[in-house]
């Protein structure tokens, strides 16, 4: 599946401007420019625009992780953030850390403009369907 077919199974990470860079197996990676429509307080890009990223980029890790005929869900996500994004692109890769027969656990991390950690992201899918539950 092309990285523009892949991203359009999600309208809203379309909508909030959410891109694909790359993605395989090992790891996908996305990216998410700021702008004021993103912000909170102070021009700070929102918490949820960041995890709306993290969210995307992890739900596509896990979709490639899937047996044939499964499909996925997210079951739990942990977000940490270490620093505050006023500018610039963020950019996430997300890697599975655990692919089983019924669950896949994914790491995100996002970084800013210069590589520095934004926010770590955990998240947690169950395998639905023929080869899962």
């Amino acid at each position: 599946m092309k990285l523009d077919e892949l991203l359009a199974t999600m309208p809203f990470a379309v909508k909030s401007g959410i891109e694909l860079v790359s993605a395989t197996p090992g790891e996908v990676v996305g990216r998410l420019a700021w702008s004021e429509d993103l912000t909170t307080a102070d021009h700070i890009m929102h918490g949820g625009a960041l995890t709306t990223l993290a969210d995307s980029v992890g739900a596509v890790s896990a979709f490639l992780n899937i047996p044939s005929g499964a499909a996925r869900v997210t079951t739990a996500s942990n977000a940490v953030y270490a620093r505050q994004v006023r500018r610039g692109v963020v950019t996430a890769a997300a890697r599975p850390l655990h692919v089983g027969r019924k669950t896949i656990l994914v790491s995100i991390d996002l970084t800013d403009d210069d590589g520095r950690l934004v926010s770590q992201v955990t998240q947690s899918h169950a395998v639905v369907g023929d080869s899962g539950f």
